[in-house]
C-alpha cells in the first residue's frame, strides 16, 4: 500500500483533488477530520484540540487502512496539524511529529485564489504566505519525501495524476483508468 498525503495551506485544493481522484480511481481517501472538527466545535482552538484532531485523523488512517487497498490518498496528516501548531500557539508537540508519516507528501503551494468556508484563518498575506512555509517546513523538519504541486486547478490535477502514475505503476499500464 501506497500512501499520498495532500499537504499544505488552506484554500488550495487538496480536499477537492483528493474526493475527485478518489472517486474517479476507485481509491479510499481519508478527508480531513480537522475541518469535522472545527465544524462541529467551533475554531476557536487550544492545544489541546489539535492533539485530539491528530488522534482523530489517526483513527481515520487506521480505518482506512485496514482495507489494504494499493494507494490511499489522506487529505492532510499530523504534520500538517504541526504546522497549525507552530502557526497558532509558536510552538510543536513532539506527540505531532511522532505519527506515522505517508509515503509521499505532495505540497500545494497557495497560488491559487484562498475562499473562506467558515473554517479557514489564514486568506491573507502575509499570513498565508507564512503558514505555506510553516508547512513546508515540518516536510523538511519530518525528513519525509515530498514534491510540490503548483499551478492553475488542471495543472494541479495533472501534477497529482502525472505522480499516482508514476508511484502506482500496473503491469500495462497505471491506476489511472479515467
Amino acid at each position: 500500500m501506497i500512501r499520498i498525503c495532500l499537504h499544505g495551506a488552506e484554500s488550495t485544493g487538496k480536499s477537492v483533488l483528493a474526493d475527485k481522484l478518489s472517486r474517479e480511481l476507485g481509491v479510499p481517501w481519508v478527508p480531513e477530520y480537522g475541518r469535522t472538527y472545527c465544524e462541529e466545535r467551533g475554531t476557536d482552538l487550544a492545544m489541546q484540540d489539535l492533539l485530539a484532531i491528530a488522534e482523530g485523523q489517526q483513527a481515520a488512517v487506521d480505518l482506512a487502512m485496514a482495507a489494504a487497498p494499493p494507494l490511499l490518498l489522506l487529505d492532510t496528516d499530523q504534520l500538517m496539524t504541526a504546522a497549525w501548531a507552530e502557526m497558532l500557539f509558536g510552538e510543536v508537540p513532539p506527540a505531532l511529529m511522532a505519527y506515522p508519516k505517508a509515503d509521499l507528501y505532495l505540497l500545494f503551494e497557495p497560488d491559487v485564489p484562498w475562499i473562506d468556508d467558515g473554517t479557514r484563518f489564514f486568506g491573507k498575506s502575509p499570513l498565508r504566505t507564512r503558514f505555506a512555509a510553516l508547512a513546508e517546513e515540518m516536510l523538511l523538519r519530518a525528513d519525509v519525501p515530498w514534491r510540490r504541486i503548483s499551478g492553475d486547478w488542471a495543472e494541479r490535477e495533472a501534477q497529482v495524476r502525472a505522480v499516482i502514475a508514476e508511484a502506482l505503476p500496473v503491469s500495462g499500464g497505471s491506476v489511472l483508468r479515467g
